[in-house]
């Protein structure tokens, strides 16, 4: 909750200080494929937004508690990279950001879809 105001309040470096986050973003910063944009290498993006969710009872919840409706804030980091890239390399990426997510079950989305990114 501290880096969520933090950061809505125009604190950026909050997200660094993040112990959770700072390991996905020392991930997404190594040399592998996440965020290589040709010229640019580590690149990603910090959304604020609101997840919510209702722990079973098999659940250990970071937050919130079995059988109730839980609203959490949370900071969403977006990265990319090259489908191409070696995929058994990738899986050992994701491996590496699950296990840096503080929580029993990470909301990690890949997209597959056509991106196109425009330069100069």
């Amino acid at each position: 909750m501290d880096t969520f105001v933090a950061l809505s309040r125009g604190d950026l470096s909050a997200i660094e200080r993040d112990p959770a986050a700072a390991r996905m973003l020392a991930i997404i910063r190594a040399e592998n494929p996440l965020g290589n944009l040709r010229l640019y290498k580590g690149v990603f993006e910090v959304s604020l937004g609101v997840e919510g969710f209702t722990p079973t009872a098999q659940a250990t919840p970071a937050a919130g508690a079995s059988g109730s409706n839980t609203l959490s804030p949370t900071a969403v980091i977006t990265t990319y990279f090259d489908t191409a890239s070696d995929r058994e390399h990738m899986n050992a990426i994701f491996e590496e950001i699950l296990a840096a997510h503080p929580w029993e079950t990470p909301v990690i989305e890949l997209s597959n879809g056509p991106v196109q990114l425009l330069e100069r």
